[in-house]
């Protein structure tokens, strides 16, 4: 079946419908992962995104459920070159058409990626339709899709309820703001008890249960959005309790410190981003999903300094809280998919509650 993506600035790419047929408008993104699909399809920050997957060979390995990084895929659209329909892995259990039309997420494949691509880099990120109406209207299409934006996907992507992963090392209170698995199963790998909060849950609640160390997750959406959660995240900073964030708690730790944050062009998705600790001159190869970042033209010394850059863009990529237990960073330390390079800093974070007994 024939399908269209339409973009806001009147492009149309024309190719084959896969997944679901129903029509989707979305935040159109690029992510330029040679591997790990699924992971990105599972990554809760992709929620109100659809998704290009700018290597031009997607789904040759198929699918491994026990590979996903929440329950369900997140993307309101997929965007593909070319889609192995059978795919060739000893641990493949299913196919990526099969999975996207089970979880009724529109795709097309067939289309020239690598032109969107330069399209999106060079004009920004801008909104989408995914169809298979022949007969769509232009003008009609481009109106709706300017009214679109990326709304209330924290709130949506966050777990339902506290839960613990057991452990008999430190006790670390998560908060969910769209966390990927390997976050809590990162740190529950090296020992810790690992309680897991939903996104609204009160500083109070988090505090009073004597957590050794707190954990901001990665999430989808505007930090700016989060005003509540900014003020609950406060609260926690002015705790002793020692404090990792990673991507949208970095930012949000940031916004409630009094930073501030913009949108990006087109965002940084992919595993192949340098970034360098400006404390040691070391590069690591990063995984990275994210479409905004901190200033750090206005950052107040007395608070924090910046800790990490991108070495493509020179955009922050992490801050060291001064007088604080605090450190935080953009990009993705457990990977899933991507280089494990910066895995190290959970052994930061843990030897930082070890101090801070």
């Amino acid at each position: 079946m024939k399908a269209f993506l339409i973009l806001e600035d009147g492009t149309v790419f024309a190719g084959t419908s896969i997944g679901s047929t129903r029509e989707v408008i979305s935040e159109i993104v690029f992510n330029t992962s040679m591997t790990g699909y699924l992971e990105a399809l599972t990554d809760p920050s992709y929620a109100g995104q659809a998704v290009v997957m700018t290597y031009p060979l997607i789904g040759n390995y198929g699918i491994c459920y026990e590979d996903m990084e929440s329950l369900k895929p997140w993307p309101d659209g997929y965007i593909v070159r070319e889609l192995s329909r059978i795919p060739s892995n000893f641990r493949n259990e299913d196919t990526i058409q099969r999975f996207l039309e089970k979880h009724d997420i529109p795709g097309i494949c067939g289309i020239d990626t690598r032109a969107l691509t330069k399209i999106l880099r060079e004009k920004g990120t801008m909104n989408g339709m995914i169809t298979t109406n022949e007969n769509y209207d232009l003008a009609e299409v481009t109106a709706r899709m300017k009214d679109y934006s990326v709304k209330g996907v924290v709130m949506a992507t966050t777990c339902k309820e506290t839960y613990v992963l057991p452990g008999d090392g430190k006790r670390v209170a998560l908060l969910d703001l769209g966390a990927k698995k390997n976050i809590a199963r990162s740190l529950n790998n090296r020992g810790c008890e690992v309680t897991v909060y939903p996104a609204d849950t009160k500083a109070e609640e988090i505090i009073a249960s004597k957590p050794d160390g707190i954990m901001l997750s990665n999430g989808p959406g505007d930090p700016k959005e989060c005003t509540e959660i900014i003020k609950e995240i406060k609260k926690l900073y002015d705790t002793e309790i020692p404090i990792f964030a990673i991507c949208l708690g970095h930012q949000l730790m940031a916004l409630a410190t009094g930073a501030d944050t913009h949108k990006l062009k087109y965002g940084h998705r992919g595993g192949n981003h340098p970034v360098k600790d400006l404390e040691t001159g070391r590069a690591y190869i990063s995984s990275q999903n994210h479409g905004y970042v901190v200033d750090t033209d206005n950052l107040d010394p007395s608070v924090a300094v910046p800790a990490f850059i991108n070495v493509n863009d020179g955009t922050n990529e992490g801050l060291k809280y001064t007088g604080k237990n605090i450190f935080t960073v953009q990009y993705h330390p457990e990977a899933c998919p991507g280089p494990q390079d910066s895995s190290y800093l959970f052994d930061r974070f843990i030897k930082m509650m070890e101090v801070n007994e």
